[in-house]
């Protein structure tokens, strides 16, 4: 099947249809859906799963004429609280750099009028680790293309009570626009795994909701 042929065929609408839940945020359990690159005609191919209320997000990264996998989970209410300060996510991961993806649900493609907002989320192979995620560490993004400029950033601002949608990605593309390393990322056909055990959002002054 040729690219076009993937990307014709690419049933996102049944891919949230068979979502997995797992995780809970804003006491409200998360419909987890896969978003691969099979949008644009790739070969890559998320396999997600839940594990003791926590979230496995795995599967097989192909990077001929594609390269990323990503999980997707609707926030149709939002997060609902005041003074938010970032994400705390418990994960063990398998050494790559993955991403952390914000959005109102209806931007970040590259014609949309709103961003994605993205930042990295290093890990280390086999460790459990406790990671915090600030808010103004993530950065506007349109299908990839993150706007790295001074005066491209000035004309975005993330407002987490427009936030909609939480992601999680591992794409060849780091948050800021450059290459993931072949040592964080991987190269041609190759398998990745990230288990999240737990997430929640944070206040500022470090009180936690």
């Amino acid at each position: 099947m040729g690219q076009m042929m993937r990307m014709m065929s690419y049933d996102r609408a049944g891919n949230e249809a068979a979502a997995v839940t797992a995780l809970n945020l804003i006491e409200k359990d998360l419909q987890w859906f896969r978003l691969d690159d099979g949008v644009m005609g790739g070969r890559s191919e998320t396999i997600h799963s839940t594990e003791n209320n926590g979230l496995n997000f795995q599967g097989n990264i192909n990077t001929e004429g594609g390269g990323f996998c990503s999980i997707r989970a609707k926030l149709p209410n939002g997060f609902g609280e005041e003074n938010l300060s970032g994400l705390k996510l418990n994960i063990r991961g398998d050494g790559k750099t993955y991403k952390v993806i914000l959005s109102d649900g209806k931007g970040g493609s590259p014609f949309s009028g709103s961003p994605s907002w993205q930042a990295d989320l290093p890990t280390k192979n086999g460790e459990e680790e406790e990671v915090v995620i600030s808010f103004s560490d993530l950065k506007p993004s349109f299908g990839g293309r993150p706007k790295s400029r001074p005066e491209d950033m000035s004309k975005y601002t993330l407002n987490p009570s427009d936030i909609r949608e939480i992601g999680l990605m591992l794409s060849l593309k780091l948050s800021d626009g450059s290459n993931n390393p072949k040592g964080t990322f991987g190269e041609g056909i190759f398998p990745f795994f990230l288990h999240v055990n737990h997430i929640q959002l944070t206040k500022e002054q470090n009180n936690e909701l």
